[in-house]
């Protein structure tokens, strides 16, 4: 079985800090943080989430 590269990762709310969305991104291409603007639930508004697994 051919070995994938793309590794699962969590987003993290940088308000609340806790861990909102799960994604899977390609180590090789892009090896820095992701770092989006999307909704938190608990916050009930667009905060910065930040990759941290």
């Amino acid at each position: 079985m051919a070995k994938s590269v793309r590794e699962k990762i969590q987003l993290a709310c940088q308000e609340c800090k806790r861990r909102n969305y799960s994604l899977t991104k390609n180590k090789k291409l892009h090896s820095e943080k992701l770092e989006l603007s999307k909704f938190c639930p608990w916050d009930r508004k667009h905060t910065v989430h930040k990759e941290v697994k």
